[in-house]
């Protein structure tokens, strides 16, 4: 299978000055290349462009597993940590119960039904593309027994008798073939999604459910994930598999590729001083303890002190992204360094966060270019 490859294919910054539009910086500056481009990833759509839903069945997705990947030198750590552990797709098809509505009885969209929802827009929207096995990651275990358990010991409990669901759930699935370099760090195109049960009123009877879902890259060197506003929504709001089949393929169809890899590459052109990050670092602590008022006026900043402690530590200790030895970072690193320290957020922020950090260091970036929405963090 063709690998699509990004490298050169445009030279963007000579592009932008001649393009208003998002969508108007990309094919028509290009000669000869294959490359991946949004509004045709979805060729085989309806004419309409709204699209459609489908009797949904389980997908067949290529099993690579971890042995295929580090064959590959595909660095196999995991993209968040945390409270999480990781299980298979089987796990919870096999051994986990559903959750239900409790006035009505009704049940809840799956963990695993979500996942089949994605991997089946992913094998519609990239038909020729090879998707590895999803990687899940879940958290706060909810524990029960069937009724004929009830007066057991808990050391005399048959397998059968236990009862099991994750309260949270967060998945990755990779398209190894769709991939570019940024500031020598190998990214592939990403796509997952969160589900957290905590969000829903079970006590209620059904109604809308929630899911986040995003499309980005994941850097190789450290599995952080990279995520930008078009490639995520924070609140997807459907009472039904097809509906979020539906909604979940027009993020991937909306998601613009190339203005995406456009803004990391860029962040690689600036620096901040080592002065400038101790600044950051220390106005982020003093962020979290300003009063309501004043932080209105004040861009957003969705990390809390242990993850501005992270970023500290990893300035100087992280092989990757640490300071040069001037004492300089570049903002590429600075955004590896929120979002490496943001693997230790719970699944229901971690998405949200990981945009945070993206948005945070382009408006840093644009401080250092004259604008002074960001300058109350590094004055």
């Amino acid at each position: 299978m063709d690998t699509q490859n990004f490298n050169n294919i445009i030279d963007f910054n000579q592009s932008i000055s001649n393009k208003n539009k998002p969508r108007d910086f990309f094919l028509d500056d290009i000669e000869d290349a294959e490359v991946f481009y949004p509004s045709r990833m979805n060729s085989n759509l309806p004419k309409d462009n709204k699209p459609e839903t489908i009797n949904l069945v389980q997908a067949f997705s290529l099993d690579e597993t971890k042995e295929n990947l580090a064959e590959n030198n595909i660095n196999v750590s995991p993209f968040i940590l945390a409270n999480t552990k990781e299980i298979e797709l089987e796990h919870l098809k096999n051994d986990c119960i559903i959750p239900v509505f409790s006035k009505d009885n009704e049940k809840t969209i799956a963990h695993q039904e979500f996942i089949d929802v994605v991997i089946n827009a992913v094998k519609k929207a990239f038909p020729h593309q090879i998707i590895t096995k999803p990687e899940i990651r879940v958290s706060h275990q909810i524990k029960g027994r069937t009724p004929d358990a009830i007066h057991l010991n808990v050391k005399d409990l048959l397998e059968h008798q236990k009862t099991i669901y994750y309260e949270r759930m967060a998945f990755i699935i990779r398209i190894p073939g769709i991939k570019d370099v940024v500031n020598g760090n190998e990214l592939s195109l990403t796509l997952g999604g969160v589900r957290s049960y905590n969000l829903e009123n079970l006590y209620n009877k059904k109604s809308f459910e929630k899911f986040k879902f995003f499309i980005g890259f994941q850097n190789k060197v450290c599995c952080n994930l990279c995520v930008s506003t078009d490639g995520f929504l924070s609140e997807i709001k459907v009472t039904s598999i097809q509906e979020l089949y539906s909604k979940v393929l027009e993020i991937i169809k909306n998601y613009n590729t190339e203005l995406h890899l456009m803004e990391m590459k860029e962040l690689t052109q600036d620096f901040i001083s080592e002065h400038q990050f101790a600044q950051l670092i220390g106005r982020s602590r003093l962020y979290q303890h300003l009063d309501k008022a004043e932080k209105s006026q004040i861009p957003i900043l969705n990390f809390n002190d242990s993850h501005i402690n992270l970023m500290a530590k990893d300035y100087y200790e992280d092989k990757n992204f640490c300071r040069s030895e001037d004492g300089r970072i570049n903002l590429w690193n600075l955004f590896n360094l929120f979002t490496q320290a943001n693997k230790s957020s719970y699944i229901d922020t971690f998405l949200d966060r990981n945009l945070n950090a993206f948005e945070f260091t382009k408006g840093i970036q644009k401080t250092l270019n004259g604008n002074e929405n960001y300058h109350w963090f590094l004055s």
